[in-house]
């Protein structure tokens, strides 16, 4: 896993969303990743390894100061939720931020991830308002009150993709929220389709969906079951979804 690589498309890569607060439409990192950077040991999720170079990256900013992670909210013996982060700024103010990476495919309409459970607008909406509003609950002042009300920021990276076989408009927005157009890079298809696709396809890892192929990657042979996600020789990144796709429901 290339956690240089992936670090570096965390600083550089914007979000998935356009907006004012507390949609971030850039990555809060403007420094170079550290030069160096420990071995991950940790759950190898995808979710999980972003979280991780997350965490470091904040605490690597010269923006940023104290910097607290899974920050558990209880009420009554009973867990309600986390927040993903909340650091301090160089101003002595503190933020909440909610950090996600997400790959979705548009199809009649909605952005689907590889999963179909998991859907752009669902997202959007659990974010905004669930995940955010906690930082500025009671039960969040009562087990933190050093923080106050912090300012809230939400980071959703990643891409989009369209399938160039059943082209279709792209919507603008989803849930009330622009969508970084830019984003839309990567194409995808159902099996019955992927003999359309002219070029070679090489499979990737869950740490390559981020960051793309390497010289190790394996040629794609067009035999694989359920879904795979590939790139193109040319540099096309690829979801191959099962003919049933979206209406099944595991990934």
């Amino acid at each position: 896993m290339n956690l240089r690589k992936i670090s570096d498309w965390i600083i550089t890569t914007p979000s998935l969303l356009l907006g004012s607060a507390p949609i971030a439409v850039f990555s809060p990192f403007s420094h170079p990743s550290p030069s160096h950077l420990a071995p991950y040991t940790g759950n190898r999720r995808l979710g999980f390894v972003y979280q991780h170079l997350c965490s470091v990256l904040f605490q690597h900013s010269e923006y940023f100061g104290a910097v607290h992670e899974e920050l558990q909210i209880n009420h009554q013996g009973k867990t309600l939720g986390a927040v993903d982060f909340v650091v301090e700024t160089s101003d002595k103010e503190w933020q909440h931020w909610e950090v996600a990476i997400k790959f979705y495919l548009l199809h009649h309409g909605y952005w689907y991830g590889p999963n179909a459970k998991d859907r752009l607008d669902k997202k959007i909406n659990h974010m905004l308002e669930r995940q955010l509003p906690f930082s500025h609950t009671n039960e969040f002042s009562a087990s933190y009150p050093q923080f106050g009300k912090p300012s809230q920021h939400l980071l959703m990276q990643g891409r989009l993709y369209i399938n160039p076989f059943e082209p279709e408009e792209i919507p603008t927005y989803c849930s009330g929220i622009s969508i970084n157009l830019d984003r839309v890079v990567g194409h995808w298809c159902f099996q019955h389709q992927q003999h359309l696709i002219d070029e070679p396809l090489f499979l990737l890892d869950k740490p390559q969906w981020i960051t793309g192929k390497s010289e190790e990657s394996q040629s794609y042979s067009m035999d694989a079951k359920g879904f795979v996600h590939c790139q193109s020789k040319s540099g096309t990144f690829w979801f191959i979804v099962p003919d049933d796709w979206p209406n099944n429901t595991t990934a």
